[in-house]
């Protein structure tokens, strides 16, 4: 059973910088994709940036230059780190997993955490 657990979120001022966890409680497939989530009040959920199992990342054009996914040691552990944030930024992230190849769409992805709410004033 996978589990996906988010932290690292919180309040902050324009420009600052906040990196965000997501523990993955397994990855039993070979091939998958991790991605970041975030969803504002009255939004659709978007696509933030994803990292598949070939170590190939993608981001949305919103946060090209500002945001970074990586993967930790060992592989279990999933981050983002967003500088120079904005107030536009404000939103619920989520990490969510799927077992192919990465897509943007919310709705082919598998796995969802709880989220973690990021407020940029």
């Amino acid at each position: 059973h996978v589990q996906l657990v988010e932290s690292g979120g919180g309040s902050v001022q324009a420009g600052e910088s906040l990196t965000l966890s997501c523990a993955v409680s397994g990855l039993p497939h070979s091939i998958y994709c991790l991605g970041w989530f975030r969803q504002a009040p009255g939004k659709e959920r978007e696509g933030v940036a994803a990292f598949d199992s070939d170590g190939d990342t993608t981001y949305a054009d919103s946060v090209k230059g500002r945001f970074t996914i990586s993967q930790g040691n060992p592989k279990n552990t999933v981050y983002l780190q967003m500088n120079s944030l904005m107030p536009g930024d404000t939103a619920m992230y989520y990490c969510a997993i799927r077992w192919a190849s990465c897509s943007a769409a919310a709705a082919d992805y598998n796995y969802w955490g709880q989220g973690t709410q990021v407020t940029v004033s």
